[in-house]
């Protein structure tokens, strides 16, 4: 008999740092693609259960609020526990929800399945994650973690071009089996290939993990509240949220009332343009900002400072235009400094945040943020009869003028102070 093949640690393999990134930006890509599913199929759901938009509204809304009140812990249990059970765990729970929502047929089930479920499972991912790739790439921080964001642009690019055409062809429930199946395959071969790794690299050189020196979670709230860039960011970020799950859930929609787009040609319109420049504006954000924070930390805020302020005129345009291809050159543009943007949130927080509250203080950001950007699909759905789309979209341009403005403040007035502190 032949012996037994042994795998090697995989914090001992060749590259292990970028083989961790690229599992890490599989499950991202889920997260947000399993996310989107149902912004997309939203038409044929409404056709089919003959819900209102207000009502479709609050399906969207619940998956954020519920995303918004378990991420804090999610961040504290980040913190002190291995977070590859943390992340395999989530992934598996996340994407089972997703293929069960195929199965839904009431209001209730929705906000049940889709919204507490599925955003329940998809709210332990980002803390420990973040925090995870951070440890491993201390040089090219910005760079790795723009590397990770770029999941979320193409999970949504392909959700909204593959949940169309399978919705369209073989039905809505049809792209929630196939999200949600894929997620629970990829769940095993996570927890197979990083199973014996996560606790060693949690008591490697990368990071000593102590236990008993763990702040609780009243002292890290009480060093977050003393420190207002982080309060600056946080509102920053729910600008932010605000505009993009808004956009996220009605942009579809949008296209297909005002040019009459097919369900597919709409979802792939609305969210290819977009994020196709997203893509390379977090690439470029984080070598912009790896560049210069050497010397000068506080320019990765100043980066995210600029994308919110030049992104706000394409954001007005995308929703005002009369023309397809105007429209989606604002999209373009949108997701540009958007990316710049998204390429340092979580750099830019832990400029000023300990390494051993960073998925704590992460956390709270993501609760406070999606806490306040849940309200913009239910607000927008409320406002469609009597407003339209297109005026409602168009208000998300001052969020983000609103989101530059508290970044420069804490730029000009905090940031030297808290870093230091």
């Amino acid at each position: 008999m032949s012996k037994p093949i042994e795998i090697p640690p995989l914090t001992a393999r060749k590259n292990y740092k970028w083989e961790l990134l690229v599992l890490l930006w599989l499950a991202f890509f889920l997260n947000q693609a399993d996310r989107q599913i149902f912004s997309v199929v939203l038409p044929l759901i409404r056709k089919d259960l003959g819900l209102s938009d207000a009502e479709l509204g609050l399906i969207a809304s619940a998956l954020v609020w519920t995303y918004g009140l378990l991420v804090p812990i999610a961040g504290f249990i980040g913190d002190r526990f291995s977070r590859r059970n943390i992340l395999g765990v989530s992934l598996v729970f996340w994407s089972l929800a997703t293929l069960s929502t195929g199965f839904c047929t009431t209001l209730i089930q929705f906000v049940l399945l889709r919204g507490m479920a599925t955003g329940g499972g998809e709210a332990f991912y980002a803390p420990s994650a973040n925090s995870l790739l951070s440890e491993h790439h201390p040089k090219n921080r910005s760079l790795a973690l723009s590397i990770h964001q770029t999941a979320v642009y193409f999970g949504i690019i392909l959700s909204g071009l593959i949940a169309g055409y399978v919705g369209e062809h073989y039905g809505w429930q049809r792209a929630f089996f196939l999200f949600g199946s894929f997620g629970v395959l990829l769940g095993f071969v996570f927890f197979l290939r990083v199973k014996k790794d996560v606790p060693a690299v949690l008591n490697s050189s990368v990071q000593t993990f102590i236990p008993d020196t763990t702040p609780t979670v009243g002292q890290v709230a009480r060093i977050i509240v003393r420190k207002p860039t982080v309060w600056m960011l946080t509102l920053a970020f729910a600008c932010m949220v605000f505009v993009n799950v808004g956009y996220l859930t009605w942009m579809p929609s949008f296209l297909a009332e005002k040019f009459g787009q097919s369900l597919s040609e709409a979802g792939f319109s609305s969210l290819f343009y977009h994020h196709a420049g997203a893509f390379l504006g977090v690439l470029m954000g984080g070598k912009i900002a790896d560049r210069y924070a050497a010397k000068k930390p506080q320019s990765r805020l100043i980066v995210q400072a600029l994308g919110l302020l030049l992104g706000a005129p394409f954001i007005y345009l995308m929703s005002v235009s009369l023309s397809p291809t105007v429209t989606y050159a604002a999209l373009f543009f949108f997701g540009i400094f958007r990316g710049w943007y998204d390429s340092n949130i979580v750099a830019s927080l832990y400029e000023v945040v300990a390494p051993n509250i960073r998925s704590s203080a992460y956390g709270l950001m993501l609760a406070c943020a999606f806490l306040v950007g849940a309200t913009s699909p239910y607000i927008l759905g409320v406002l469609k009869p009597t407003l339209g789309l297109s005026a409602g979209l168009s208000y998300l341009s001052f969020m983000y003028v609103l989101g530059a403005t508290l970044i420069g403040l804490a730029v000009v007035r905090f940031f030297e102070k808290d870093k230091n502190r």
